[in-house]
């Protein structure tokens, strides 16, 4: 029996190292999860809130929490799950960013452990599994989303919806289970509720089944997968169609046309080349700064080169190993055109389509699919029981797949117990994952089950087979992933241990094994599975030669299913070179990815949004009693012109908890310069000529109207008047410009005063409502509010 990893070692390692040694790959995961987390908290909080933040948090201070909020769109994205946890961490906190790291690193956590889950459940155990959650985990193109709360609100539950989502596909491929078919609906709706990208999760659920687990011909391939998993896809497009019919009502339409050809194929050569393949493999190494927002991707010429060469060398390498392999490597391509289509169609023709290809946060829900592909291709599929298998014997079209010569070496292969063995991560054995890992109590069972399968095997109904991944691949076979304890029956006996990991080398287990592997018949007196069946072959019969994988790739990859080509001769015969490249490869992989990590992270920690805030926080705080302000907007490099009315001052403070008081009338008003220190106001724009009357200018008197002309004439637009001026006494004066008029209240001596306007003219009007007050002045401007320097 197989440590538990509850005990503690021999030498005194207690009780984590003591299952750090029995699951050494799944050990190594958790740190590097760890890890990750750590890393990329620490590296979003060296930045701040950034851009959209400021608008997302300004719409959530002005509005109640009610449906009409949640619904409304933002950007022409549907997101009310992501506008209510911005409505509530700023009602809490106010405009504050550590709350969103928190969220931002609770979401990764969960993403993490639950793509580490799925890739346990899809591809057999090795050391390489390491890699695909490496990418997973590292890849610099989930950057953003792991540092910026707007794009990280929307795209980390839609990651998170993707793995679910597949997860629970693959569950219900599996066993027809009705709850996994819920599962997987739920999963859907989570992401849509916070990303009308998420619907993309649909397509990736129906290529993701044809793909890997229907086999034959296209065609035949896509009328398999419709016809056996319907309920998914009758489930799935009742779904996307109530969405877009609840999203084409509120939406505008976003699609553009480029504007030439050679649009299009800039903006290809940019995603593909600069951004995807590069940030797949540790690139882009160096970045653009973009103001307050995620910088861009700008790769040197020559890493480019390297990180495509790399990238097709994996590609040739791995089909060249697996025959899944080149159905994984279609599946990320389909699932790229899919991505690069919408994108095209939604930014090119735009005044950002020169960057369009370079930005990372539009394809880091690609690395989800990329690191799937890559464990599949390098792993291949775990092989399990399929509920699609003939109960009868194997037919003679398909003879090829239940070769007896094949079946005796695996049989030979076997544990003793007669529980199909395959090479685990170092080369030790390890069982198929069955219903045991989940309840143990259940092997109490098995020697009823065992002389059960024993009778039906002197009888005349032939013993059951164990689907390979063979099957799949020619025309009929599912490969599943992983049992649930209620939903297959268990196997002969409990697995020597969980599926993710490879344990020790048990005593007793034959010491001779090939490194190809493949799930075996049962041996004589041991149970069998019920769900799939074959003839029964002779276990005695001289096994087939194989070809032997080089030990370092052996021992990388764990097994091979029994219909992948020969690994290439040069493999064979250079094994210490075989296993230095991988090591070399892996080495500097990870070298660029924190250097690209590195450097993103200096680019993210400047941010002119938090030197702005913190100055205008410093300002209020020692600003007299009673100061007040005219509303302007914040600079550019905090929030874009392109937001308003949410790069107003008045909307951007809404948030704080000492946010400062607008006014559009005062005769002392102050602004915030664009550093944000407080500062009086100056009109700049034109002013009265000076007045006929010495000492006095333009004399206001006996209730007339004194029309006073320009320097310059001003447009019909919003403006904001300073008039300057010595009264005799208390009264009401009107000012009008334009055909429009405006009240004021004038105080006795020299005063001034300012108010909004909105007009335009080349002559303004100025009368006193009592006669018995004159009003002088010679200061009138009308123009724009500016800080007095």
């Amino acid at each position: 029996m197989a440590s538990t990893g509850t005990t503690t070692s021999p030498e005194g390692t207690g009780l984590v190292g003591g299952w750090a040694r029995v699951h050494p790959v799944r050990a190594v995961a958790v740190a590097m999860i760890l890890v990750s987390l750590v890393w990329r908290a620490q590296l979003a909080s060296r930045g701040y809130l950034a851009v959209d933040d400021y608008v997302l948090i300004a719409r959530a201070a002005e509005a109640d929490l009610t449906p009409g909020f949640l619904l409304t769109l933002y950007n022409n994205h549907f997101m009310p799950a992501a506008l209510l946890a911005t409505w509530l961490v700023t009602r809490a906190v106010g405009l504050a960013y550590w709350p969103y790291v928190l969220l931002l690193t609770a979401a990764q956590a969960v993403l993490a452990v639950s793509f580490a889950r799925l890739l346990r459940t899809l591809v057999r155990p090795g050391w390489a599994l390491l890699v695909p959650l490496a990418v997973f985990l590292f890849s610099p193109l989930t950057l953003e989303a792991t540092s910026w709360w707007a794009v990280g609100v929307n795209m980390l539950p839609m990651q998170i919806a993707m793995v679910l989502a597949v997860g629970a596909q693959v569950r219900y491929v599996r066993t027809g289970r009705l709850r996994h078919l819920v599962a997987l609906g739920l999963a859907v709706l989570f992401g849509l509720l916070f990303f009308e990208k998420a619907l993309l999760v649909v397509p990736l659920v129906f290529l993701l089944t044809a793909f890997l687990f229907v086999g034959g011909p296209p065609v035949r391939a896509v009328l398999t997968t419709v016809r056996r998993y319907w309920p998914s896809w009758l489930l799935l497009t009742a779904m996307s169609l109530g969405f877009l019919a609840l999203y084409g009502s509120r939406a505008e339409s976003s699609l553009r046309r480029p504007d030439s050809l050679g649009e299009v194929f800039s903006f290809l050569w940019q995603l593909l080349g600069s951004t995807v393949v590069p940030g797949l493999l540790g690139g882009p190494w160096r970045w653009l700064p973009a103001g307050d927002g995620a910088p861009v991707t700008a790769p040197p010429e020559l890493g480019r080169w390297i990180a495509w060469a790399a990238f097709l060398v994996l590609v040739v390498l791995t089909v060249r190993l697996r025959r899944v392999a080149g159905r994984a490597w279609l599946l990320l391509a389909s699932y790229l055109t899919l991505v690069t289509a919408l994108l095209g169609a939604t930014r090119l023709g735009s005044i950002y389509s020169d960057v369009a290809g370079a930005v990372p946060r539009y394809v880091s829900d690609v690395v989800v699919v990329a690191a799937l592909c890559i464990g599949v291709a390098l792993l291949g599929l775990r092989p399990v029981p399929d509920r699609f298998a003939p109960a009868g014997p194997a037919p003679a079209d398909r003879a090829d797949e239940t070769d007896p010569a094949t079946d005796g070496a695996d049989a030979a292969r076997a544990d003793g117990d007669g529980t199909p063995a395959t090479t685990a991560a170092d080369g030790e054995p390890t069982r198929t994952a069955g219903a045991d890992d989940e309840d143990p109590d259940r092997s109490a069972a098995q020697p009823e089950r065992a002389a059960a399968d024993a009778e039906r095997r002197a009888g005349p109904e032939p013993a059951p087979r164990v689907a390979v991944p063979a099957a799949a691949y020619r025309g009929h076979g599912v490969l599943h992933a992983e049992y649930d304890d209620d939903d297959l029956p268990p196997p002969a006996r409990p697995p020597a241990a969980r599926p993710f990991d490879a344990p020790p080398q048990r005593a007793g287990a034959g010491a001779a094994r090939t490194p190809a592997t493949a799930i075996p018949p049962a041996a004589p007196g041991a149970a069998s599975d019920p769900a799939d069946r074959t003839g029964d072959p002779t276990p005695t019969e001289p096994p087939v030669d194989r070809p032997e994988q080089p030990a370092g790739l052996a021992a990388f990859t764990g097994g091979r299913d029994p219909d992948d080509p020969p690994p290439p001769a040069v493999l064979v015969r250079h094994r210490e070179a075989v296993s230095a490249g991988l090591a070399l490869a892996l080495v500097a992989g990870g070298l660029g990815t924190a250097w690209t990590t590195a450097r993103f992270g200096d680019e993210w920690a400047v941010k002119a949004g938090r030197t702005y805030l913190d100055t205008v926080r410093a300002e209020l705080a020692a600003a007299p009693p009673g100061t007040v302000f005219f509303d302007q907007p914040v600079p550019g490099d905090v929030v874009p012109t392109l937001s308003a009315p949410y790069n107003r001052q008045s909307t951007f403070f809404r948030a704080l908890p000492e946010r400062p008081v607008f006014v559009t009338e005062a005769e002392a008003p102050s602004l915030f310069d664009p550093t944000g220190r407080i500062t009086p106001v100056r009109i700049d724009g034109p002013t009265v000529r000076p007045g006929p009357e010495q000492a006095c200018g333009w004399k206001v008197t006996d209730g007339e109207t004194v029309r006073m002309p320009l320097t310059g004439p001003r447009d019909d637009w919003f403006w904001v008047v300073r008039i300057g001026y010595l009264s005799s006494g208390d009264s009401t004066a009107t000012f009008r410009f334009g055909g429009k008029e405006k009240r004021f209240p004038v105080k006795t001596g020299l005063n001034q005063i300012f108010f909004e306007f909105t007009g335009g003219g080349d002559t303004a009007e100025l009368s006193v409502a009592d006669p018995g007050v004159t009003l002088c002045t010679n200061e009138v401007a009308i123009g724009t509010p500016t800080p007095q320097q």
